[in-house]
């Protein structure tokens, strides 16, 4: 099971996740972020379920790295009714989620052409995260101690222009984590925000390449932050400057040294 302590440290709340021992259901781990963190809680002891569109490709997951496996679309409110259902009954003791699934994709605002684009990121980065906490949040209260994990992204504090629905969600989900979290203060239920900076995945289409963090290196100090107690922010040292550039005075040379590496 999960283990929580709450304790505080220069003034923070702090979260002690056991991933040694946790039964953890990732939505989004069949590539990138998602299958590495799997991996990683998977060799350190816990129970890992990951969901996803491609029915094949779960088979052949299964097959390699011996996770349970189910099919979702989050885009699809009844497939994540029915997935839920499908891993809480086949893993009574899930208690945790992290809710991994997202797209990323390039949008030009002076054509109305990226209305396309922007309408799916936001089903899928921000409507699919609600959808998800809300199908499992009744089941994770129930259990003596659990997790819920969002993931935002630095670009949620300094966005890329070229990816603005994006940058938008990330910032959405941010605020939505706040409020979610506030909610379920005197509950079993710890809220925990997983906020990755530019990472080499690919998240937007085999060999774009942003120059980012190496997956392993980025897995790693996540692993880290969450044995040694993660605060409600899981921030590697890489996400940083993003994540208080507007403290800093830094956010629009940032903004524009950003938009300046797409060109």
């Amino acid at each position: 099971m999960t283990t929580l302590w709450f304790g505080r440290s220069s003034g923070r709340i702090v979260v002690d996740m056991d991933i040694t021992n946790s039964t953890v259901f990732i939505p989004g781990a069949t590539s990138g972020i998602g299958l590495g963190l799997a991996q990683r809680l998977q060799e350190a002891g816990s129970t890992v379920v990951i969901g996803g569109r491609r029915r094949a490709l779960l088979d052949s997951l299964h097959d390699e790295y011996g996770f349970d496996t189910v099919e979702l679309d989050v885009t699809d409110p009844a497939s994540i009714t029915a997935a839920a259902a499908s891993v809480i009954e086949t893993h009574p003791t899930l208690d945790a989620v992290i809710t991994m699934s997202g797209i990323m994709r390039a949008e030009d605002l002076r054509s109305s052409e990226h209305l396309t684009d922007a309408v799916a990121t936001v089903e899928t980065n921000l409507l699919g995260t609600i959808r998800l906490v809300d199908a499992f949040l009744p089941h994770l209260l129930s259990r003596p101690a659990s997790t819920i994990i969002t993931v935002s992204s630095g670009l949620a504090y300094t966005p890329l222009a070229a990816t603005p629905t994006y940058s938008a969600t990330k910032a959405a989900v941010h605020s939505y984590t706040q409020s979610l979290r506030q909610q379920l203060t005197d509950s079993s239920v710890a809220v925990l925000e997983l906020v990755p900076p530019a990472v080499a995945t690919d998240l937007m289409g085999e060999g774009v390449d942003f120059g980012g963090m190496p997956l392993d290196d980025f897995l790693t100090e996540v692993v880290s932050l969450l044995q040694a107690g993660a605060a409600p922010e899981i921030l590697v040292q890489n996400v940083l400057p993003l994540r208080w550039s507007e403290r800093d005075g830094k956010q629009q040379e940032l903004i524009e040294m950003l938009a300046a590496r797409r060109h």
